[in-house]
């Protein structure tokens, strides 16, 4: 394997040296913990052979990315480092990497490619099983249950809140789980008696989302999918998956009508409407590396739809214009409920005055204001670029009549666009979010009622957001992505997303700049710097509380959101479904072979040192 470091030498150097806290860990101690190098209960080199036989030779030790940068690691090496740094921050190389997340902090930045810092591979899973098929998946989960091992999931990495990467673990990849399979003609849930209508797909949890849309775009079908080439099923899903399709059609956890799944107990199984129905509803917004790692979904497809896009702009370069920009901003998201009925979806930035913006590299201080990237389902062909344009017609009309923009040198800009597919829409729009930096996400839904009842709390939550401590992380994301498609699914209350998702209309995100290569999402932060990262957790905590006090009962997306697990952090990731969330984690995983954070019942441990030890 190409990853492979060795077997004996590689499992001698881990066993000497992979845990700096073995030595002082009491016998007591150790029993309450998972399992590590050096430990009575750590799977021998004999073992390890073993598993990796069973697996055909599917078991991997990978170094760390980064240490073809190191002189004096074992894979080192001068000329393929420069590749690396020119790739490092591209989600392609790291998608493709066996341990790497797309943000560095999620392995404790330990080795970066980078001169002057350290390498070690403590912040990176030390063995990985090379999942191609469920056999794979389930051969790796009886394993780390059997010899205690801390077990997690890595698909492409494509992961904020740092599920995919954890020290002295097992890790299984799943990035190569890619069977695929298209239902024309309805389908069948195992055990169920009734055929659905309609048209649907069966794929493998690695699945990416470019590769489904240009499948199914030869069929002339799509799915309410992710916004990012990279952002594969398994993690998706099993976070809800918001779309710029949900306000049509629903969230994208309401069109899986079937999973297999390899639970905790390492038994692979089918679960839909008609079997294992409650884990079939904790997967489906529960979250990912929690109840069981699906291995395949069947989802419902729609057919392609022809869309009108639009990129509107309302900015001005002068810099004294709060007393405008932030009451001309609660206006236009106040908006956002009626537009979203009518039809609208799409992604907003919300910019404070003197924000640097690629886009107008000319206004060196930079500009302030209102942009949105947004579309409309086409009636026809013909209904392009009114459609769009008019309904955003009373809108611009009640802006001019209003706000004295032609004094403030604004500038409103409306460039149209037709797009004959969903495909065709995603290769110009797809998200080109950078990686190879260190991010803290955070945000929160918001409803109508916090948009509309109070425009002056509004302008006022939007202006204390905006102070941060330089202008690029003071932008905030308004994704337009719930509507009426998500608020009445008929399959609304068959997953465990956060109930507030059916009434609420906005996901408000924390947004840590906006560069040519795309938006930096979060709070970013240099590697190796405590204070700095203390700094960004609070910065994250602070404006999660802004946000919090113009819906206080929402919650966020819990695949975008905070991963900071503050008091009340369940209800606000899951809200009234925790409970039993909670109950059904404690009945399929009684033992905690499935740990994470922030993740559904993960109460009874805690990560010391690099070690994940019961509370």
């Amino acid at each position: 394997m190409i990853f492979s470091r060795g077997w004996l030498p590689g499992l001698t150097a881990c066993l000497l040296s992979c845990s700096p806290l073995l030595t002082s860990a009491s016998s007591s101690h150790k029993q309450q913990c998972k399992a590590i190098p050096g430990t009575p209960v750590w799977p021998s080199p004999a073992s390890w052979k073993r598993l990796n036989e069973s697996l055909a030779g599917r078991l991997l030790q990978p170094p760390p990315p980064g240490a073809v940068c190191h002189p004096g690691q074992p894979t080192y090496d001068a000329g393929e480092c420069p590749n690396l740094l020119a790739d490092w921050s591209k989600l392609d190389y790291h998608h493709t990497n066996p341990v790497s997340t797309y943000w560095n902090n999620w392995s404790n930045d330990t080795c970066l490619p980078y001169p002057g810092y350290p390498c070690s591979g403590q912040g990176y899973p030390l063995f990985v099983v090379n999942a191609t098929t469920a056999r794979h998946v389930q051969l790796g989960v009886r394993f780390a249950k059997k010899h205690n091992i801390r077990l997690v999931v890595k698909n492409t990495g494509h992961d904020f809140i740092g599920r995919s990467s954890a020290p002295n673990s097992l890790s299984i990849w799943v990035h190569s789980l890619k069977d695929w399979k298209y239902h024309g003609e309805g389908f069948r849930p195992k055990r169920c008696k009734t055929t659905l209508p309609g048209t649907y797909l069966t794929a493998g949890s690695g699945s990416q989302m470019w590769d489904i849309y240009t499948r199914l775009d030869e069929m002339n079908q799509t799915i309410v999918g992710g916004g990012g080439k990279t952002v594969a099923l398994g993690g998706y899903l099993t976070g809800g998956g918001h779309s710029l399709l949900s306000p049509y059609y629903g969230m994208a956890a309401d069109h899986v009508v079937e999973i297999e799944a390899v639970t905790p107990s390492g038994e692979v199984i089918t679960a839909n409407s008609c079997q294992n129905q409650d884990l079939f509803w904790a997967i489906l917004g529960g979250g990912g590396s929690t109840f069981a790692i699906p291995t395949l979904f069947t989802l419902k497809t729609h057919p392609t739809p022809s869309l009108s896009h639009l990129n509107i702009l309302i900015i001005t370069p002068l810099p004294n214009t709060s007393s405008i920009i932030f009451p001309l901003q609660a206006y236009i998201t106040s908006q956002f409920p009626s537009l979203s009925t009518s039809g609208l979806s799409g992604y907003a930035f919300l910019l404070p005055p003197s924000t640097p913006f690629p886009l107008f590299p000319n206004i060196t201080n930079g500009i302030g204001g209102f942009f949105m990237s947004c579309v409309v389902l086409q009636s026809s062909p013909s209904s392009f670029p009114q459609d769009i344009l008019s309904l955003w017609d009373p809108v611009l009309s009640h802006i001019n009549t209003t706000f004295p923009l032609s004094a403030n040198n604004f500038t409103i800009l409306t460039i149209p666009t037709s797009y004959p597919s969903f495909l065709a829409y995603f290769a110009a729009h797809h998200d080109t979010t950078p990686a190879g930096t260190n991010i803290l996400p955070g945000g929160r839904l918001l409803d109508a009622p916090a948009l509309t009842r109070n425009l002056t709390a509004l302008s006022e939550t939007y202006s204390s957001l905006s102070r941060g401590p330089q202008p690029a992380s003071s932008i905030i994301a308004a994704h337009l992505v719930s509507g009426p498609g998500v608020h009445t699914h008929p399959n609304r209350f068959k997953t465990s997303l956060l109930p507030s998702w059916r009434t609420s209309y906005l996901h408000v995100a924390i947004i840590g700049g906006i560069a040519l290569t795309g938006v930096v999402f979060g709070e970013s932060f240099p590697p190796l710097n405590e204070t700095a990262k203390s700094e960004a957790y609070a910065r994250v905590l602070g404006k999660d509380e802004i946000i919090k006090q113009l819906a206080p009962d929402t919650g966020a997306y819990m695949n975008e959101a905070s991963p900071i697990e503050e008091k009340g952090w369940q209800q606000k990731l899951w809200g009234e479904n925790y409970d039993r969330l909670k109950r059904i984690k404690r009945t399929v995983d009684p033992t905690d072979v499935f740990w994470c954070t922030p993740c559904v019942g993960n109460e009874r441990w805690k990560q010391v040192g690099d070690r994940l030890c019961r509370v």
